[in-house]
């Protein structure tokens, strides 16, 4: 069979919280950046590969449920496979999200209480449809521990055994997010993502530090990244997901090609 090289994909994240969306630093949401939908329709419009949207208030709450009501006006703006993260704690949960349109879930917190939830879900929904979330600190040089409910509840589980289980369990991809790193526009932590890329097969997302084109070189070329989310970066800075995307394609990384008007 011949090997096929799939595509690196540039995800933008929006954290959502109650009327509008928020990005935080180090996971303390206190910067607010605007209304949902609009930020959605700017990014399909600059063709962005996926989105992703977390409700971060279910998510450090951990007993509500998804609204569905709000994924639904979200999706009626999005072109573009959308993954839903926040207060799916069981399979019925996550069924109402992708009814609601939703293409993927993303699980963190849950995963925890109820160890058999990853694999009923890739069960229901095809593992393609079950995005896990990994959240770590570092604590020492060369140590991360897990976190769950927005950064504010520690797992007695490191980083890779966490990712391990996931992949064992049926996850279609894990999206490693560093909590220090989170906002500061200082880089990813690629030791923490390596930790994750060396040990499972599935697609690993970098997350969390995104400051520039290089940042997301180096979590794919040096921590062997399959996908690259950020959100500070996008609503920061000047970067566009296209100058990112240019960037990684003129150093030889396989990115989607996206042809603008009279190309």
């Amino acid at each position: 069979l011949d090997f096929v090289v799939l595509k690196v994909r540039i995800i933008p994240t929006l954290l959502w919280s109650g009327f509008g969306l928020v990005k935080g630093k180090c996971f303390d949401p206190s910067r607010r950046v605007g209304p949902v939908i609009p930020a959605i329709e700017v990014y399909t419009k600059r063709d962005v590969d996926e989105l992703m949207i977390l409700d971060i208030d279910q998510s450090v709450d951990g007993t509500t449920e998804p609204d569905l009501f709000s994924i639904t006006d979200f999706v009626k703006s999005c072109n573009v496979p959308l993954t839903y993260g926040g207060g799916i704690a069981t399979v019925e949960d996550a069924v109402r999200v992708v009814q609601a349109g939703a293409d993927k879930i993303l699980l963190n917190t849950h995963q925890y209480a109820n160890k058999s939830l990853i694999s009923q879900l890739a069960k229901r929904l095809g593992s393609q449809a079950v995005v896990v979330g990994i959240d770590a600190k570092r604590l020492e040089t060369d140590r991360h521990v897990t976190y769950s409910n927005c950064g504010t509840v520690e797992q007695k589980i490191s980083p890779p055994e966490a990712a391990k289980i996931a992949e064992s369990e049926g996850a279609g991809e894990i999206v490693i997010t560093s909590i220090d790193r989170d906002g500061t526009l200082e880089g990813y932590d690629l030791e923490l993502i390596s930790k994750i890329t060396d040990i499972v097969s599935i697609p690993v997302i970098a997350s969390g530090g995104a400051k520039g084109p290089g940042c997301f070189i180096d979590a794919v070329q040096k921590a062997s990244a399959s996908a690259v989310a950020a959100g500070a970066v996008f609503h920061f800075t000047a970067l566009t997901p296209d100058d990112a995307r240019t960037a990684m394609r003129e150093v030889g990384i396989p990115v989607r090609q996206v042809l603008h008007e009279g190309e």
